[in-house]
């Protein structure tokens, strides 16, 4: 089986670094494409693992596990590689696994009752209590070094943070207690304390972590290149790469904090589109209103804020923890032929090493022949293509519609219920667009959530000083009788991981976040929230999570118009003891 191809210098790189070719078990589910760009970045060269023999001819299995447990198991069960995956790690040969890579090590997850894990470590792997904190983690956490080992020799506990996207986590106990390579605390507060879960293991030549090193940006890549490197070099933990036994264990004291700390995330939103001339462009408007003023002659030219793959390159430079293309014409096409937009997810996979996500008419799809394709085919291509999360609309708010409809009761039919269930609920992220219905008083609209306008609000057009927030489809040109806040509860009940809040009437205002509406979205979802639309300064960013407690906050045209950058938002909460990843 031949390598993929790579650059020279990447050839170059891997021959210094003892010529080891990595086995990439990728069992068809998520965004493979990243962990292979990170591969290649490191400067190594991947085949893919195709049959249960090439497991046995492998020097190193690198296994990304995305998705749900009983998805990885059940492909694994059903490819044949099961047995074979499960002999290679106890033979003590080289192994890194990711998120649920690290995960089906275990004797078996909680998310799938009865499944059994590959049973390599002993103990179960649990869900976060939704009762206690926000479930999934999501973002940029730290790690509490147990012991000594190449892959986090070179981790700064003071500083570097890396990303986390799960809802189920593993513990040490006594039995499992020698694997344990680093923990990580989450959640706590309101008298709750924060719980320690296993964030990476490591015994002998078997390394893993719960979280995603190609997704960590260079601190990630400095891990990930580290491990390899121990492989190449034959000095894991002090151990053989042919030979066999443990590493120091875990004895020694712990190096960092016990107690780690979740930053709050800045992301980069990037309003993707076609121009008059057909090229993807980046854009921005008020209100949806993404064109110039139009001349005599008719309207005027899509604006033109710069080109995706370039702009989100720079905001991973500056230090965006994350970057969110949304496809704001895709719902008058077919998604599976926006082949410029899987493109771009592609290119930039390439150089954009935090996560990517991506929205705008991802749904089931009929295409002109009358063949039908699922919301999860769908999703899977954008997956493929290198998106970590894809973002529902219009679909997210007839699947809530419908939810509450039937009083409640689940299906499993909508798009949202079908991609969590394949790839996990952390994959699924419903972008809220509302716009503010104004009324006298909250008794005149009883079915409807109704908050009280700020007194530096201006208020509604006949001086009101309540409003409900409805929700709007189809890039926000039709308005439905569902609120944001009954959105937002419904689509965490079907299965959504993210509720990604934005403001129709905020957008482009430069006025600030909708604090009282980040509010009442935070007080009524355990999941995390991304507060949009607004932010006009570095100020509103503080002022966002220290009023409402949110996960992390979005921005584009400041950004895209270099009125505010990333780096100052990051210095502003520096200074500001808002918790914030420094760009490494």
């Amino acid at each position: 089986m031949a390598a993929l191809s790579s650059t020279a210098a990447s050839a170059d790189v891997s021959e210094e670094r003892g010529k080891v070719v990595v086995s990439l078990l990728d069992y068809g589910a998520g965004n493979v494409r990243s962990v292979r760009n990170a591969i290649k970045a490191s400067g190594y060269t991947t085949v893919d693992v195709l049959t249960p023999e090439d497991i046995e001819k492998a020097q190193v299995i690198v296994f990304p596990g995305v998705g749900s447990f009983g998805s990885a198991m059940e492909t694994l069960n059903d490819k044949g590689f099961t047995g074979p995956l499960t002999e290679y790690i106890k033979q003590d040969r080289a192994f890194f696994g990711i998120c649920l890579g690290m995960q089906t090590l275990f004797d078996g997850s909680d998310e799938t009752p009865g499944l059994k894990g590959l049973g390599v470590i002993p103990g179960m792997v649990a869900s976060f209590d939704p009762a206690k904190t926000a479930v999934p983690h999501i973002g940029w956490n730290g790690l509490c070094v147990r012991k000594e080992h190449p892959f986090v020799d070179d981790f700064d506990t003071d500083g570097d943070a890396v990303y986390f996207v799960h809802s189920f986590r593993a513990t040490s106990t006594p039995e499992n207690e020698e694997w344990v390579l680093s923990t990580t605390t989450y959640g706590g507060g309101a008298g709750e304390p924060p719980e320690h879960f296993i964030s990476s293991v490591q015994k002998g030549n078997v390394t893993a972590c719960q979280f995603h090193p190609e997704k960590s940006g260079k601190v990630g890549l400095r891990l990930l290149g580290a491990f390899l490197d121990s492989v190449g070099k034959g000095k894991m933990g002090g151990v053989s790469a042919e030979g066999s036994g443990n590493s120091s264990g875990g004895g020694g004291s712990a190096r960092g904090n016990e107690d780690t700390k979740l930053v709050k995330r800045i992301v980069a939103c990037l309003d993707v589109r076609s121009n008059d001339q057909g090229d993807l462009v980046v854009t921005k408007g008020d209100q949806y209103d993404v064109r110039e003023a139009g001349t005599q002659e008719g309207k005027g030219d899509v604006r033109n804020l710069g080109k995706p793959v370039e702009l989100s390159g720079r905001y991973y430079e500056e230090g965006a923890d994350e970057v969110c293309f949304l496809n704001i014409t895709s719902f008058r096409q077919g998604v599976l032929d926006d082949l410029p937009m899987l493109k771009v997810l592609e290119l930039a996979s390439e150089r954009v090493f935090v996560p990517l996500t991506v929205g705008g008419g991802i749904r089931s799809h009929t295409d002109d022949s009358g063949k039908t394709y699922s919301a999860v085919e769908v999703a899977s291509r954008y997956f493929r293509a290198g998106a970590d999360k894809i973002s529902l609309g219009s679909d997210a708010v007839y699947a809530a519609e419908a939810l509450l409809k039937r009083g409640g009761e689940l299906t499993g039919d909508s798009s949202i219920e079908q991609i969590s269930h394949v790839y996990g609920k952390q994959a699924v992220v419903v972008s809220v667009d509302p716009r503010r219905v104004y009324v006298a008083n909250p008794e005149d609209a009883p079915k409807h959530t109704v908050l009280k306008v700020k007194e530096s609000d201006k208020g509604g057009p006949m001086g009101q000083r309540y409003c409900w927030y409805q929700c709007t489809v189809k890039g926000g040109r039709e308005g439905k009788d569902i609120d944001a806040v009954s959105l937002a509860k419904s689509c965490e009940t079907l299965g959504a991981g993210e509720i990604l809040l934005n403001c129709v009437d905020m957008d482009g205002q430069k006025d600030g976040f909708d604090l009282e509406l980040v509010k009442a979205v935070m007080g009524a979802v355990s999941i995390p929230v991304i507060a949009s639309s607004g932010a006009g300064a570095v100020e509103h960013f503080s002022e966002v999570f220290d009023a409402t407690g949110v996960q992390a906050a979005l921005a584009a045209g400041i950004f895209h118009r270099k009125e505010v950058s990333i780096s100052e938002v990051k210095d502003h909460l520096a200074e500001k003891g808002v918790p914030a990843r420094r760009a490494a």
